[in-house]
């Protein structure tokens, strides 16, 4: 028992989050009567109610955070989309119907309910206290109450219900499913020839004329344009240039050795044995009474014996995880024990053995066989890294008190960053053919879109000013100018012929596959008995990646009543294929469980179903989204992160 909940600790903790938090994210506390309140732009209506701005922009703050929780390493620039804020929008208006629904078919969870499932639910054990409570502290770290938590879970089990009548009941009989299945599994014997550009490409000889052409043609004029690019000057204002700025004495190193002290002690670990004689804290007290009797006569033994502790924890302990280790718990720290438990433990010396503890477990019998940690590193080995966090926290600091200033320097002097550089004695930074997009392997800020367009913008192209400052990562403003300037164009041909050549070959490769592709299969319809002379081969839509999806899908499209057949492919620039379908097979025998695909078949016509009803429940409820007010929120947004 102890060993699993020293063990999985962090895990379950991290359940909490994944497993009950995110189903909550966008409800709020007061659920949704109370999300409206104090916001006046409304986005989209649900039975007439409205989601408004604050709400979407509330919602979309709460699922980034979540993620980001989660996945502290995702880039946050994934989240800057239209897209991205069109699906939290979908998954509100989604919320908000399940919620009004739920209100007027009448369906709740009773209080039975609800503590029926938080008591066995194992998805709740990371919230459940030994005693069966709630843990208020565990809750407490992510912003919430127990009575927060319980009514938020309440709402939740509530509005699962709206779906679950479909969802749950989804049917589709064995005779449709095979039906489906054997068509979509189905295999066809098929005799494939290819006629492939690359090899056809040896034999095209184009002449001058045809790159002429080609390059002059205004569909390919793109082909050959050099884009846009800028020499940039510019100057960042991060930690790293606040670092280099701050004075830090000897003093201070050693205040801050002094009082972080416990950062540098190596936390100091126990080794335990136990014999456990379980009685919940709940049992009548006679029964405790007759568990703390024999824990009492163990001890007793231990004490004639204390050679046989392991014996008698194997033969007595009710901690099966330690029982078979001879009650060995291996080595734990503070907190990784009930405070009774680890008061005893911390308090003994190696080898001493306590007398008989009191816990909400039972009854415990403790021996400490072995300690480690404790020891405290020396000033002169962690003065480095203490040197780098203050003049971390320093930097951190001048950055916070100098942002402002520095944003409002390089907009008032915008005709030079050199204030900026001689105020606060920041590097100045050049770059050669920028353009607007990042470039391949680009880093630090000039990987930052933002600024990209910020010095591409129409005020600091046309009149060479200083571009806002753009905050391009955490601590990291830069602002930057354009020094010279060349707008996009065409190149000479003479630069870019080995280019076209190829090009054209590609072309004119393909065009020759395609023409001896189509010559074949009017041959092969004129004479449909004629002997390919090519080994056939079985095809099926498992193997679309192998084959391509031209090709799968043309064999498979096939009218299969009017077989043997042609079919034709066209493969674009890779040329042309032509396939004889001869016959159909069965399934493809990759599909081996079909118990399994039966299922999956039933699974997703089931949520076909429940789609269809959650679009029924839209219409019902007259959900409307307001695309004017939702394009200009996405705009503005866009507007607002590229500044």
């Amino acid at each position: 028992m102890f060993d699993f909940f020293r063990k999985h600790m962090r895990l379950l903790q991290f359940a909490l989050v994944v497993l009950i938090v995110p189903s909550f994210v966008f409800l709020g506390v007061q659920g949704y009567r109370g999300l409206g309140e104090g916001a006046k732009q409304s986005v989209a209506k649900v039975a007439g109610q409205s989601i408004t701005q604050a709400e979407w922009d509330e919602a979309h703050r709460e699922q980034v955070e979540r993620v980001r929780r989660q996945n502290p390493t995702i880039d946050p620039k994934l989240f800057d989309s239209p897209e991205a804020r069109q699906q939290t929008l979908e998954v509100l208006i989604r919320q908000r119907v399940m919620l009004v629904t739920a209100e007027q078919l009448h369906l709740g969870t009773t209080d039975d309910r609800l503590q029926r499932l938080f008591a066995t639910d194992p998805q709740f054990a990371a919230v459940r206290n030994p005693d069966g409570s709630v843990n208020k502290e565990l809750l407490a770290a992510h912003g919430m109450s127990s009575d927060m938590f319980a009514r938020r879970l309440r709402q939740d089990l509530s509005v699962n219900q709206v779906l679950l009548g479909v969802s749950g009941t989804g049917f589709v009989s064995a005779g449709a499913a095979d039906q489906a299945l054997d068509a979509y599994f189905q295999q066809r014997e098929v005799v494939l020839q290819r006629f492939d550009a690359a090899i056809d490409a040896a034999r095209v000889h184009p002449t001058d004329a045809d790159l002429e052409a080609y390059y002059n043609d205004p569909a390919h004029a793109a082909q050959f344009q050099a884009p846009e690019q800028a020499s940039i000057e510019y100057v960042v204002l991060d930690l790293d240039a606040m670092g280099q700025q701050v004075a830090i004495n000897e003093e201070d190193l050693a205040r801050y050795y002094t009082e972080n002290a416990a950062r540098y002690t190596t936390p100091e670990e126990r080794r335990a044995s136990h014999i456990l004689i379980a009685a919940d804290k709940a049992l009548p007290a006679a029964e405790r009474a007759k568990a703390k009797a024999k824990a009492e006569a163990l001890l007793a033994e231990i004490t004639t014996h204390p050679e046989r502790f392991a014996e008698l924890a194997k033969a007595n302990s009710h901690d099966p995880g330690s029982a078979v280790k001879g009650g060995d718990l291996d080595f734990f720290g503070r907190g990784a024990m009930v405070k009774p438990f680890e008061d005893v433990a911390y308090g003994l010396k190696v080898g001493d053995t306590s007398g008989v503890v009191e816990t909400d477990f039972g009854y415990h019998i403790i021996r400490v066989t072995d300690k480690r940690g404790g020891d405290k590193r020396s000033f002169d080995s962690v003065r480095p890294e203490i040197e780098a966090e203050v003049r971390r926290q320093l930097a951190q600091q001048k950055f916070s008190e100098t942002a402002a200033d520095f944003t409002n320097l390089v907009y008032e002097q915008s005709d030079s960053l050199k204030p900026a550089i001689d105020k606060y004695k920041l590097v100045l930074k050049t770059a050669q053919g920028v353009t607007r997009r990042p470039a391949l392997g680009a880093t630090g800020p000039l990987a930052s879109p933002k600024f990209l367009d910020a010095l591409f913008a129409n005020d600091a192209l046309r009149n060479k000013r200083n571009t806002n400052a753009v905050e391009t990562a955490a601590n990291q403003l830069v602002s930057g100018r354009v020094v010279q300037y060349e707008a996009a164009h065409a190149l000479p041909l003479a630069d870019v012929k080995e280019t076209v050549r190829a090009r054209v070959v590609s072309v004119q490769a393909a065009a020759l596959a395609q023409a001896e592709g189509k010559a074949r299969l009017a041959a092969l319809q004129q004479a449909p008995q004629t002997d390919m002379g090519i080994e056939p081969r079985r095809i099926s839509r498992l193997q679309m990646q192998e084959l391509g999806k031209a090709t799968t899908l043309a064999v498979l499209g096939v009218d299969p009543k009017k077989l043997p057949a042609f079919v034709g492919i066209d493969l674009g620039a890779d040329g042309y294929a032509v396939a004889k379908v001869q016959k159909v097979i069965g399934r493809d025998p990759v599909v081996a469980d079909a118990a399994q695909a039966r299922n999956q078949y039933e699974q997703a016509w089931a949520d076909a179903e429940t789609q269809a009803y959650f679009g029924a429940l839209k219409v019902r409820l007259k959900v409307q989204v307001d695309a004017k007010a939702t394009a200009k929120a996405t705009a503005s947004e866009s507007a607002a992160d590229g500044r």
